[in-house]
């Protein structure tokens, strides 16, 4: 794999071909979507490991939408063929993942534990009051956030841009580009850094995309009266519109890589190299 330029009107490009290639192929990606929002659903369940194990298989998620992206942009069917192409991927490179995946963990629960320190109590605090107006008998309008609420939010979304940044490419740097865990995030955060304009134009398009979709599912929830009567078919169109969105973001991922590096078309297929075998000492 090798790093490529990207000029900061691509980062709009990304978008709109994940767009194109969602619409090319839209139960696919999403039967994708679904599958892996179902298995993250099931472990959330199980107690204590649960929990640690979404954050350890996000990786493996990432990838696999890169995967079906790439394989829609192409015209081929991104289910069931994007995990067998995973799973193919030789034991040393699920091995680096599984890798990746620890260290996203600790980065998580290292931010996680920066967040609170910075917080210092002021969201649970918030939440506690607007809870407690909410359940009064006389309806009161909810607190606004005071200054340290708008601080720890402002602090929250920083800090979950930095973590996403030397994971963002690394998943598809271990398998196309068979890097090491350590490595793939270095080059990750090089390619981010070198593209910067350009993440930043998909960044601001994203923010803009999610502010149409708020307004959107708003007038949605508004006209089917989910609030008031929530009915199966409400609840249904709410799920959609939540899980298109998503399926979009997931999707545009893939366009980000192959914006910032250029991968072989044989990479998938090419087996893994064997191990160097030790030289014999011949006796004399």
């Amino acid at each position: 794999m090798r790093l490529l330029t990207a000029a900061p009107s691509d980062g709009a490009a990304w978008i709109r071909r994940a767009f194109q290639v969602f619409f090319r192929q839209p139960f696919g990606l999403a039967g994708l979507f679904s599958m892996c929002a179902l298995i993250a659903y099931a472990l959330s369940w199980i107690p204590v490991v649960g929990g640690a194990l979404l954050p350890i298989l996000a990786p493996m998620a990432s990838l696999l939408f890169m995967i079906a992206a790439r394989r829609a942009a192409a015209g081929e069917r991104p289910l069931p063929e994007t995990v067998a192409i995973l799973l193919a991927g030789g034991r040393p490179r699920l091995v680096e993942l599984l890798k990746l995946g620890l260290a996203y963990l600790v980065a998580s629960l290292l931010a996680m534990l920066l967040f609170m320190a910075i917080d210092g109590g002021a969201t649970a605090a918030w939440m506690d009051t607007v809870a407690t107006a909410a359940s009064s008998p006389t309806p009161a309008p909810p607190p606004l956030p005071d200054s340290r609420l708008l601080f720890a939010s402002v602090s929250r979304l920083v800090l979950l841009a930095l973590l996403s940044v030397p994971f963002w490419h690394a998943p598809a740097l271990v398998f196309w580009g068979r890097q090491g865990w350590a490595k793939s995030l270095f080059f990750s955060t090089l390619a981010i850094w070198r593209n910067k304009g350009a993440f930043a134009v998909y960044g601001l398009c994203w923010f803009g995309l999610s502010l149409v979709f708020a307004m959107v599912f708003s007038i949605l929830v508004a006209l089917l009266g989910v609030p008031q009567a929530p009915s199966l078919s409400a609840g249904l169109v709410v799920v959609s519109a939540i899980s298109f969105y998503l399926t979009l973001m997931y999707t545009s991922l893939w366009f980000t890589v192959a914006g910032c590096f250029e991968i072989d078309d044989d990479e998938e297929a090419r087996p893994e190299p064997p191990p160097p075998t030790p030289e014999k000492e011949t006796l004399s």
